[in-house]
């Protein structure tokens, strides 16, 4: 049975080809990085959450745009972020990847602080605004990242 995309519940639909993915993979990653929502998501439990709790593997969310959570506008400079918020609660960054650029939305997703997110995302981003290793897996899977320069 194939599940519709229904906001907010993405990781329903995407979960079970992603285990079953990753099952495959001989050499597992120390990290995975997920074009989604990790704890930045209204249940706090985005893609990024669900998969790196299912997987016991550490994750980050890096979204391209904003679901859940208050911000301010980060400056315009490559590094510069502002802090996502639930009330009281950080649950994310909003990231500016390259200078003058749409920032990301990058939140933590399992076994990672939000300094993980900042220094992992940062050092995965040195030439497009979306982290190597999901450019690559758009350009592998046979499309292209919207807003990647």
């Amino acid at each position: 049975m194939v599940m519709p995309y229904v906001p907010g519940f993405l990781s329903y639909r995407e979960l079970p080809v992603l285990v079953k993915a990753y099952k495959k993979i001989k050499d597992k990653p120390d990290l995975i990085l997920i074009d989604g929502q990790g704890i930045a998501h209204p249940r706090r439990l985005g893609l990024a959450s669900h998969l790196g709790v299912v997987l016991n593997t550490p994750t980050i969310g890096c979204a391209k745009s904003h679901l859940f959570g208050e911000h301010a506008v980060p400056g315009t400079k490559r590094g510069s972020y502002a802090l996502m918020w639930n009330g009281r609660d950080r649950i994310g960054i909003v990231l500016r990847t390259r200078d003058n650029v749409k920032p990301l939305f990058v939140s933590p997703g399992h076994l990672v602080d939000i300094r993980d997110c900042l220094r992992i995302v940062l050092k995965a981003t040195a030439r497009y605004r979306i982290p190597e290793p999901i450019r690559y897996a758009h350009k592998m899977a046979g499309f292209r990242a919207k807003s990647t320069a």
